[in-house]
């Protein structure tokens, strides 16, 4: 289906009063041409029809008529800026941006994660810029651990407590 034929089945869900349904025709449109400022305006719109300032502010970040509400609740809700990366669902590098602000604000957030992580991120790699991707795994100190220790009997008992009943089992079975 073209991208005009999605548009005219979102014009008509609205029309008929079914939002969930545009707003997911939408979603898989921003998914497929995610440089699309129009599409993610829509988007938007439709999510200023719930009344969700966060999404609306999430799909509208890249435009300079935003709403200082609904950008101030997409930020608290994805309160740093790997998870906005994450959630802009941008691909590419900025350039292609179709306005300057655009750019800028891509560039802000991507290098906001940078100076967080003090690794280059690339909105293509989005290892680079998950959450926890610029947290290392705790050193296995190799050591026994109370807790470690606790489970590891708990096991350990359960397992002769089962062995025990099957054992009983199996004996009144054959005692008769």
């Amino acid at each position: 289906m073209t991208r005009q034929n999605t548009l005219a089945r979102v014009d008509a869900d609205l029309a008929a009063g079914r939002v969930p349904m545009a707003r997911q025709r939408l979603r898989g449109l921003v998914s497929s041409f995610p440089r699309d400022l129009a599409l993610r305006r829509r988007l938007a719109e439709v999510y200023r029809l719930y009344g969700d300032a966060a999404e609306a502010g999430r799909w509208m970040y890249l435009e300079e008529d935003r709403r200082p509400d609904e950008t101030a609740a997409f930020e608290e809700r994805y309160g740093s800026p790997g998870r906005r990366m994450k959630a802009l669902a941008w691909r590419g590098p900025e350039a292609p941006a179709a306005t300057a602000f655009a750019e800028r604000q891509l560039a802000a957030v991507r290098t906001a994660r940078a100076e967080e992580t003090g690794s280059p991120v690339d909105w293509d790699d989005p290892a680079s810029y998950e959450e926890g991707a610029d947290e290392g795994c705790a050193p296995d100190t190799g050591g026994w651990s109370l807790s470690g220790f606790v489970a590891g009997a708990g096991c350990l008992m359960g397992t002769i407590v089962f062995g025990g009943v099957w054992v009983l089992g199996v004996i009144s079975l054959f005692a008769d």
